[in-house]
């Protein structure tokens, strides 16, 4: 009984010092870089929406049809916005 605990002080000896080289050798990004990330993230999934919006209203103008084509571009946009911002945090 013994030895099965000086095994398992072993192994959680060896995972922290695992642990401990792998944050040195890649250290935290700073408040700085999160934020950045978070402004990409958050125009990643705004701007195909936006382009959305602008061409649904341009095809609603042209045929005269009110929101028709506006409502499936804002999702359509939202949709591969979303897609490239999972693709984004993936990535990284």
């Amino acid at each position: 009984m013994i030895l099965k605990d000086r095994d398992h002080m072993a192994e959680a000896a060896r995972r922290t010092a695992t642990r401990e080289e792998m944050s040195r050798r890649a250290p935290e990004p700073s408040l700085g870089n999160r934020l950045g990330q978070i402004g990409i993230l958050g125009w990643a999934i705004v701007m195909p929406m936006l382009i959305g919006i602008f061409l649904g209203r341009m095809a609603d103008r042209g045929f005269s049809t009110g929101i028709f084509f506006t409502a499936p571009a804002i999702l359509i946009g939202a949709a591969i916005g979303f897609y490239s911002a999972w693709k984004w945090m993936h990535r990284q």
